[in-house]
């Protein structure tokens, strides 16, 4: 199957480049010119669009990965006019349930299938090829483009219904929100104890105590380093969707509640970029 991508960030860019290596992926498409000119010096048999029209031209799935619901609406307005039924459009972008919901009826009616497809696993699980993916929609439209995804994911599961994969996703970054606030603040009291970081690094990353977010970003927040992984802006937005969904269930979250303070307060003192491990500078205080 021929295969697009559409969004060439810090996820999609090493994502699609798995599948410009596999032969899989033909065009590509990136709102910022320069990300599209690295991603084709780098992977030089991609051809790269002019728009999403044209990356689509042909493609038999569309892949995305952009930043926020009002961004995937504004590619999928762009694309609409020159779909054709029996293409399969997998979103990796992480937005609202709602939003996935809507994408899928529209798509539909053009005889597309629409597959959301959030990823969880960071930069680093991006680069290896080791995501896992959280998919809703179309099950038979899934096992369809499962090959050419298990390019970059190293698991993938269908959860249900359309919008079934970024409901997954919320769930999947409420928990993030959580870890990062115990790690956070576990390592600034290590720190005001004053007691020796590498040895109790090994000793945590070890026990009961360990987890993804200490062994990727422990040390390198100790070293006051925050310049590679996720942004907080986009934390700050991921946590909104789940703050929503916890308002329509019914379901009262402490965790949310505080890590949207948290991040508040973090990008209100001048954080821009870097991490989300950049945390820990509000748990020094």
């Amino acid at each position: 199957m021929k295969a697009t991508w559409i969004g060439l960030g810090a996820m999609g860019a090493p994502m699609a480049g798995h599948l410009a290596e596999s032969g899989d992926l033909a065009t590509a498409f990136n709102r910022t010119p320069a990300r599209a000119e690295q991603f084709v010096a780098e992977h030089p048999s991609i051809r790269i669009a002019d728009s999403p029209a044209q990356a689509s031209a042909d493609a038999d799935i569309i892949f995305i990965c952009v930043s926020a619901d009002d961004d995937l609406r504004a590619i999928v307005d762009q694309l609409e006019p020159s779909l054709a039924a029996g293409q399969i459009v997998v979103d990796h972008s992480t937005v609202s349930p709602a939003t996935a919901r809507d994408l899928a009826d529209a798509l539909e009616d053009l005889g597309v299938t629409f597959i959301d497809a959030p990823v969880t696993g960071g930069v680093e699980g991006a680069n290896a090829g080791r995501l896992a993916v959280m998919a809703g929609g179309d099950e038979r439209g899934l096992e369809k483009v499962r090959p050419v995804m298990a390019r970059y994911a190293r698991v993938i599961h269908h959860l249900g219904p359309s919008g079934s994969g970024q409901s997954a996703k919320a769930v999947n970054q409420l928990m993030v929100a959580g870890i990062a606030e115990a790690v956070c603040e576990s390592l600034a009291l290590m720190e005001k104890l004053a007691l020796p970081q590498e040895p109790m690094l090994e000793l945590l990353a070890g026990g009961a105590a360990g987890n993804w977010f200490l062994d990727k970003r422990g040390a390198t927040m100790l070293a006051d380093s925050f310049e590679v992984g996720f942004d907080p802006k986009l934390l700050l937005k991921d946590l909104r969707i789940c703050q929503a969904l916890c308002a329509e269930t019914g379901f009262e979250s402490t965790v949310v509640e505080q890590a949207l303070t948290d991040y508040n307060r973090l990008l209100e003192s001048g954080a821009v970029g870097g991490d989300i491990s950049s945390l820990i500078r509000l748990k020094r205080s």
